[in-house]
């Protein structure tokens, strides 16, 4: 009797992803045999383009914490394989033969951390902390989930982790209009985070804090310790508003406090 090779799942959660999904199906198509998609309810034609890639599209709530759904689709799939993507990333060719020989290979990880390269106002980053980017996103049914706590949280893993060797494409930031939008969430979720932790406080010491001392160590590292000078102006700017992501959580957070009804 013929060996049946293991079968991958594909894991998403997306929301009005209608510049994006299309091009994310497609470089996954040839080694998926199930696509999963939790969709937070999009206004646009995120859903028609999934079905025409044959995918399983749930409907949930477009909630703040976008982990939730992410888990909520790798719940859904069916098989001992999956890969968690997000719309705006690409599998390319190369990772596509790398990850099915690794499903295939006879003593395999539970997980796997993908090198992710991210594209950033024009150009492929290569310092700064944004490369290799590590993301684990490839593991066994049952062995990895996201704890859904916090939006920068990594996957939580039961068993052994490895590396594989070619990178996910990452088309998070193609434009500054898009880069701002997303960083207006971000920073939405961090100030919800902190809004749990009375410790911050909104004294002086806490306004100099996180408004001036906190954003300066952070752009210093960036673009100094991890050399985001070298990836040009857009290294810069990735730096500076990396440091500025800190500042306008503290003023949302700030805004929340001082603004509460007794």
């Amino acid at each position: 009797m013929e060996e049946t090779k293991p079968k991958l799942s594909i894991a998403l959660a997306v929301y009005n992803e209608t510049d994006n999904l299309a091009a994310c199906l497609e470089s996954i198509k040839d080694i998926a045999s199930e696509i999963v998609i939790v969709d937070g309810g999009s206004s646009d034609d995120t859903r028609d383009i999934a079905a025409k890639f044959g995918a399983k599209v749930m409907v949930e709530e477009n909630r703040s914490n976008f982990h939730i759904n992410k888990q909520h689709a790798i719940d859904a799939c069916t098989n001992n394989w999956i890969l968690q993507l997000d719309a705006d990333e690409r599998v390319s060719t190369m990772l596509a033969s790398e990850i099915q020989k690794t499903i295939t290979g006879s003593s395999p990880a539970s997980a796997y951390y993908l090198k992710r390269r991210n594209y950033f106002l024009g150009r492929w980053m290569n310092k700064g902390g944004m490369y290799p980017d590590p993301v684990i996103r490839l593991f066994q049914k049952g062995k990895a989930h996201l704890p859904a706590a916090s939006v920068h949280e990594l996957m939580t893993v039961d068993g052994t982790t490895l590396w594989l060797d070619n990178d996910l494409l990452h088309i998070a930031d193609p434009s500054f209009t898009r880069y701002l939008l997303r960083s207006n969430r971000y920073t939405t979720l961090q100030a919800a985070d902190w809004l749990k932790d009375k410790s911050i406080g909104t004294s002086t010491l806490s306004i100099l804090q996180y408004m001036i001392w906190k954003p300066l160590v952070r752009f210093l590292s960036i673009y100094l310790r991890h050399k985001g000078f070298m990836d040009g102006f857009p290294g810069f700017i990735f730096a500076w508003y990396s440091g500025l992501h800190i500042a306008s959580s503290y003023v949302k957070y700030w805004e929340k406090m001082t603004s509460k009804v007794s």
